[in-house]
């Protein structure tokens, strides 16, 4: 857990993902999960609209989650092999802890859609290090469910989007770090006009 802030930029530049097959119990606990939506909802937000809702899944709802992924799949591939629906459970299943991340813009606002959106993604990534940050990794997949309007319906409306899903728990091995862009290819200094 991160307790000391002259440390702060090197704690923030240790976050990495988990990959949620093997993000393991413990995971965090409701009350856990609830501070990190606080956290999170900490955000960027112009307007202050909070374009953005958060769905807990618990425990023993990933079965149901997991029957929904199988038949909205279905649904779209009715002719979809048995290790696609096995993908569909593996993945409703996944880590101890899970949380929908829901885009819900607000259309009638004169702030544009597009930086709603962008605050969508900001409070999920505000999820991401509040679960680092009280020991815990995460990781963000879209897949094939944030798109398929059914599993949408399951957890909003028409005119919201699903941010993604954030799995959540106890690292079952150590994380891997992943290749990082060069700084020189990401950053520029603008030249004026």
């Amino acid at each position: 857990m991160f307790n000391d802030l002259s440390s702060l930029p090197a704690y923030l530049a240790s976050r990495r993902s988990g990959k949620p097959r093997d993000l393991a119990a413990p995971g965090p606990s409701l009350d856990q999960l609830r501070e990190m939506v606080r956290i999170a909802s900490r955000t960027p937000d112009h307007g202050k609209l909070a374009p953005w809702r958060f769905v807990i899944v618990p425990d023993d709802q990933r079965e149901a989650l997991a029957v929904l992924l199988e038949q909205a799949y279905l649904a779209e591939k009715p002719d979809a092999g048995r290790l696609e629906i096995e993908a569909m459970h593996q993945f409703a299943r996944q880590a101890p802890a899970l949380v929908v991340v829901v885009s819900s813009p607000k259309t009638a606002s004169k702030i544009p859609v597009w930086e709603q959106e962008l605050s969508a993604g900001a409070a999920t990534m505000n999820l991401l290090h509040a679960a680092h940050a009280m020991g815990f990794a995460g990781g963000w997949l879209t897949a094939w469910p944030s798109y398929n309007d059914t599993v949408r319906d399951a957890f909003g409306t028409a005119e919201e989007r699903i941010a993604g899903f954030v799995f959540i728990g106890t690292p079952s091995r150590e994380l891997e770090e992943r290749p990082r862009p060069e700084l020189d290819d990401i950053l520029s200094i603008w030249p004026g006009r």
